[in-house]
């Protein structure tokens, strides 16, 4: 199963991109706009999404990517800061707009003989988006051609063309996963399925059995200890690795003497329902003689 991954450039729409994707039925993962080229082979991806994020590409402390993505030969889409992280690494030229855009704007899709220049606008007419940059391409790099604009961003959707095309790298001024842009959740899907080619067979169900099928083949008949503290993530955890190992678990919830009173005796009425095998450490006495 091809993953898609999501490098953060520091939006704060990142966590959007991937829910977006999974809601498509494409897993998603988010890391950092710097993991080395080796991590990101070791994912596999079958398409890479570059986020917005609140620098410059020309300022000093700008982000820049591993430039070895672009010779993966995966699809690869830029939103934002994103687009102008493309253009300025095929030698196009990125500046500050006079006018900054933060709101609604509408874009014009360019066509041919009636039907969108590039698939990345199937069945997506003109329509409004949302826009929220300072910057702008303002000199096109070569092999890109321009596949849409606005008032404001002459260059708002670009792409590989000519020679360049088996690059499949697309760029977007607009961000496409936020509900503003009319659009935007089609579009996510003409680049996951049409131009990066995936199947959609992701859910949360295929998630979960896929990782019980992983902690099995892990754990072996090793034993495994897990701290528990009541809280969502801990418990999601405990329940997932028992599932997958049954008894091999053994959870450990510590009063530490700082719950609320009686929390930890409704933390374990809560959790001896689930099947769980949890022991209570009465930790209060220790734990506050040594605060």
């Amino acid at each position: 199963m091809h993953s898609v991954l999501v490098l953060d450039f520091g939006s704060q729409y990142t966590q959007l991109i991937a829910r977006r994707i999974r809601e498509i039925g494409i897993y998603s993962e988010i890391v950092p706009y710097n993991t080395p080229l080796e991590k990101i082979r070791e994912h596999n991806p079958g398409a890479i999404i570059l986020s917005g994020g609140p620098s410059s590409v020309y300022g000093e402390s700008a982000f820049h990517p591993d430039e070895g993505i672009f010779k993966l030969g995966v699809p690869i889409l830029g939103i934002c800061y994103g687009l102008q992280v493309i253009a300025t690494h095929f030698g196009g030229t990125v500046d500050a707009s006079a006018k900054q855009e933060f709101g609604r704007a509408e874009i014009q899709v360019e066509r041919h003989d009636g039907n969108p220049q590039s698939m990345l606008f199937k069945d997506i007419p003109d329509s409004d988006v949302w826009m929220s940059h300072g910057d702008k391409v303002v000199k096109m790099p070569e092999g890109f051609s321009v596949t849409a604009g606005s008032g404001n961003s002459e260059m708002c959707a670009i792409e590989a063309s000519g020679n360049k095309a088996a690059l499949k790298v697309f760029g977007l001024q607009f961000h496409p996963e936020v509900q503003h842009t009319l659009y935007g959740k089609q579009l996510l899907s003409n680049f996951l399925l049409d131009i990066a080619g995936l199947t959609p067979d992701w859910s949360p169900k295929s998630f979960i059995e896929h990782q019980i099928e992983d902690i099995r083949a892990t754990v072996g008949k090793n034993t495994v200890i897990c701290g528990i503290s009541g809280g969502v993530d801990s418990t999601v955890a405990a329940v997932l690795v028992s599932k997958a190992i049954g008894k091999q678990l053994h959870c450990v919830f510590v009063d530490n003497g700082l719950l609320r009173k009686n929390e930890g005796e409704k933390v374990m009425k809560i959790l001896k329902p689930l099947g769980l095998n949890v022991n209570l450490v009465d930790a209060e006495a220790l734990f506050l003689k040594r605060l």
